[in-house]
Order: C-alpha cells, then structure tokens, then sequence
C-alpha cells in the first residue's frame, strides 16, 4: 500500500521520535511539568489549525465519504482532542490569558504553516498526507507506551488518549483515505504526497525538540 511506502520513506524520524528525551522522560515520569505545560499550550494552537485544516481540504474533496470523514474529524477535535486537553490545563493551572499571551513557537508556526501550503500551493492530496503523520505517530506512541505506562498520573492519561478503540479507528480511516487518494493519483502527485508525509513526520520530531527547549523567538545571548 501507498501509506506502507511513504512510512518506510519517514522511518527514520519516527524512529527518533520514539527515541527522543521527551517521550523517554514521559514514559518513566521525570519529564518536567513546565515542560508539558509548554507542549500542551504550543499543542493547543496546533490542533486549533489541524481542525480548520480538515473542514478546508474537506470543501476541496470529491469523494463523499472522505469528505464526511474529514468533517467528522474536525468537529471530533473540537468535541475530543481538544476538550481533553482543557482537562490537562484545569489540572495545570493553565489558564485562557495565559495561552492569549503564549505566541505561537517557530516550529509550530512552521509546522502549521507547511501544511496550510500543502493545500494552497499544492493538492488537496498532499494535504491530506501532510495531516496523516500527526494521526499515525501518536497513535504508535500510544501502543508503544500503554503497556510500560507512565507513573505520573497525568502522562499515563495522555497516553492512554493516543491508544484508545475510537483514536485508533480514526487513525485507520484517514489511512485508507490517503491510501484512496494516492491510487487516484499519478506517479508525480504521489511523490509529492510522501514528500509531505515525510516533511510532516520531521516536524512532528521537531516539535518535542520545541517542547524540551521551551522554544522562543527571542535571540540567543
């Protein structure tokens, strides 16, 4: 299947993803909070975008089924993802001014960004498989985590979130519709797909990084 290439093409910084100190840290409950608390704000802004991004490539998708989908997606982040991070800042003590006054960090701008040009100055295609790495990775993380589980209350529930039946189920069906799209497409848009999932799948390592350096745009000294 087209998805088994594009994952191979990202192997390796999937890899590093699964490596990396902050799901480590995470894993055996030394990550600092402050540092979560960074990710889980700069996270915020990021799905807040990942939602407008499913209704837009959704209003440029033929197939009705995949559109359905992607509108059920965005609506479900508003309704699950989202919701359940509220939870995490109620525990934390993060509140609505905190996060008006937290700008967005230059990853996550890139990030964003990156995808929003997949669709405007590419396909809805390639949208769609810049979207899917944030759908899978999390996904293996969670499998990969349940089983050992976090001591720390709070990051065994962040966990757990990324292993569920429902979570899981969407990761599956916006698998097949990238597989969908891509065996409608020819040899040159699917390579410009795997670029996507593969340049997604490098912000996504990126983005720990962020969290762990607590990433401004301020000038070192």
């Amino acid at each position: 299947m087209f998805t088994d290439q594009i994952h191979q093409a990202a192997e390796p910084f999937w890899e590093k993803s699964f490596e990396h100190p902050f799901i480590h840290e995470l894993q055996v409950g030394s990550l600092p909070k402050d540092v979560f608390r960074y990710y889980l704000i700069q996270d915020r802004y990021y799905l807040s975008e990942f939602g407008k991004l499913h209704e837009l490539i959704a209003n440029e998708v033929d197939d009705a089924h995949g559109k359905q989908f992607l509108l059920e997606g965005a609506q479900g982040l508003k309704d699950g993802e989202i919701a359940v991070r509220e939870g995490f800042f109620e525990q934390l003590g993060i509140t609505q001014d905190e996060i008006d006054r937290t700008p967005i960090a230059p990853t996550a701008y890139n990030y964003v960004n990156h995808m929003y040009a997949e669709l405007y100055r590419g396909t809805p295609q390639q949208a769609i498989a810049g979207l899917l790495p944030c759908y899978w990775l999390y996904n293996q993380i969670g499998q990969h985590l349940v089983a050992k589980g976090s001591p720390v209350e709070l990051y065994q529930r962040w966990i757990e979130t990324y292993d569920s039946d429902d979570y899981t189920g969407s990761v599956d069906q916006m698998i097949a519709l990238t597989n969908q799209e891509a065996d409608q497409s020819d040899a040159e848009l699917r390579n410009k797909m795997q670029t996507s999932f593969v340049r997604s799948s490098a912000y996504e390592l990126a983005f720990w990084q962020m969290a762990m350096d607590k990433q401004n745009w301020q000038v070192s000294a």
